[in-house]
């Protein structure tokens, strides 16, 4: 097959890097958004697939594989933490709680023995002084509350990190008396709680199809 033309490579690569960009933007596209996207993304398959081995050699090309493709990925790993406003202080908190994988991993991703994804989590506070009395202490939780782990109590800038292996999970904050490493689950009212984005697709379950469930109870944002 002869080889590409390097200005038709370097245009079909910049081209490449900006549709799979557009899937790592921090906006929440509509459908039509997304089937926009999906279309430009299988022109530049074919497109690939089309020039061939040419264009696969070509330096545009690993140039931009090379290139970091998801730069925003944080942004969408987040999640908010919704406050139950029960605790003075909290009416005006925000708190967010990221997720990434494992740096330690040589993968994109890190699994544990049993298949579940393995993540490094951040709980951040901001917005809020700390309390006079008790300490606020993060918690992740499976979505049946049937088995919790303490991530630790939040430090002097209301932030505290750890690790969670559950592909679907709450993530909860409240104000315990003590700072016991030993808890085995929270004895205090809950001050902030939400649920992972994995976790965001749940069912009508409980309630009559024309029913509307207030999502925001169980640390839904929108």
């Amino acid at each position: 097959m002869p080889a590409t033309p390097p200005r038709v490579s370097a245009i079909v690569a910049g081209a490449a890097a900006i549709a799979i960009r557009s899937f790592c933007s921090g906006d929440k596209p509509s459908g039509t958004a997304i089937a926009v996207r999906l279309r430009r993304a299988s022109v530049i398959v074919g497109l690939v697939a089309t020039l061939g081995v040419g264009f696969a050699a070509s330096s545009s090309w690993s140039d931009a594989v090379a290139a970091p493709l998801c730069d925003r990925g944080p942004e969408y790993y987040a999640f908010p933490l919704i406050a139950t406003k029960h605790i003075p202080g909290t009416g005006l908190a925000t708190a967010t709680a990221e997720i990434s994988f494992s740096h330690t991993s040589p993968y994109a991703i890190a699994v544990t023995e049993n298949g579940s994804y393995d993540y490094d989590l951040v709980v951040r506070v901001e917005r809020m002084k700390p309390p006079r009395q008790g300490t606020l202490v993060a918690w992740v939780t499976t979505p049946e509350i049937d088995e919790i782990e303490r991530i630790g109590a939040l430090d002097a800038h209301l932030q505290a990190a750890g690790r969670v292996a559950w592909n679907k999970f709450l993530v909860v904050i409240t104000l315990e008396a003590t700072d016991d490493d030993a808890a085995p689950k929270w004895g205090g009212p809950v001050v902030f709680r939400g649920v992972s984005r994995s976790g965001m697709m749940h069912t009508m379950v409980g309630h009559g199809a024309l029913q509307q469930e207030n999502c925001a109870a169980y640390g839904y944002d929108d």
